[in-house]
């Protein structure tokens, strides 16, 4: 049983403030990837307790190298560094039975959301797939399903659980804290956050072996519709392949081809950066 696992970290509970996840930020940011790396052991633990042989962890987090690799449990790979052509999907392809996603959060344009935001909140302000509002994990769920493979586990804040669902009927869903504001939230104790992680993730592992989690089904052609802050964002963005002008503020990518849906979309991400003065 092999399982491929995206890591975010405001989804974490405990985690409120930027300082918490920007590298850098000193002791706040080495609290952060203490809380973020309990919760990935635990999901790890709990994915070998219900049968899985081989992990591969991608982190997906800002610079993504915020684990110690030699505290990683379960003997897991490791993807890590920046610049990576699939993003937060790295390192998924059709040989993985189910995909964990882990200390996820809620969409910029979605109901408040402990630090939410949708890749870029410097630049992106909605998306959506086939009409469906989805942040980061509804936009990940193309690779997902282009690749057959089902999202099995999601844990992250209240707001995330809800987003994924239309993508992930079948997951395991551990909500590790409900958000107050955008900068708020009552989180489970770190305890209890990674005791709840590590059961669900040994009950979705024994769910996949029975066959009962479907793949997220997305119909195709499929339709990823992007808001932008500003009409030059917009501008900028259809110089990636495959992006079109909407409107003044907004492009669309459209076709069979869901990974190339995708990774049109990175190309989008990352062109705009410089737009966005990033």
């Amino acid at each position: 049983m092999k399982i491929w696992m995206s890591f975010d970290m405001e989804g974490v509970a405990g985690i409120v403030d930027w300082d918490q996840c920007r590298p850098g930020s000193g002791p706040s940011y080495a609290l952060g990837c203490e809380l973020l790396l309990g919760e990935v052991n635990a999901a790890i633990e709990g994915a070998i307790a219900g049968g899985a042989t081989e992990i591969v962890l991608n982190d997906s987090h800002s610079r993504m190298a915020n684990l110690d690799p030699r505290a990683i449990a379960g003997n897991a790979r490791y993807i890590s560094g920046r610049h990576k052509p699939r993003y937060m999907m790295q390192g998924l392809d059709g040989s993985f039975d189910a995909i964990f996603f882990v200390g996820y959060h809620g969409s910029i344009s979605g109901r408040p959301s402990t630090l939410s935001h949708t890749y870029n909140p410097e630049v992106f302000t909605r998306a959506a797939v086939n009409g469906v509002e989805v942040g980061e994990s509804g936009i990940n769920a193309l690779v997902a399903d282009h690749f057959s493979v089902p999202i099995a586990f999601l844990s992250g804040d209240a707001v995330v659980q809800e987003e994924t669902r239309p993508f992930a009927q079948d997951a395991v869903n551990i909500t590790t804290k409900e958000s107050i504001t955008r900068f708020s939230a009552t989180s489970l104790h770190p305890a209890e956050s990674c005791a709840l992680i590590r059961e669900g993730a040994e009950r979705a592992v024994r769910a996949v072996s029975t066959g009962s989690v479907r793949r997220p089904g997305i119909r195709r052609p499929a339709t990823l519709d992007l808001e932008m802050q500003t009409g030059d964002m917009a501008e900028v963005a259809t110089w990636a392949k495959g992006a079109e002008r909407l409107s003044e503020r907004s492009v669309r990518i459209e076709g069979d081809d869901l990974l190339r849906i995708f990774e049109s979309f990175v190309a989008v991400n990352y062109i705009t950066r410089q737009a966005g003065g990033r």
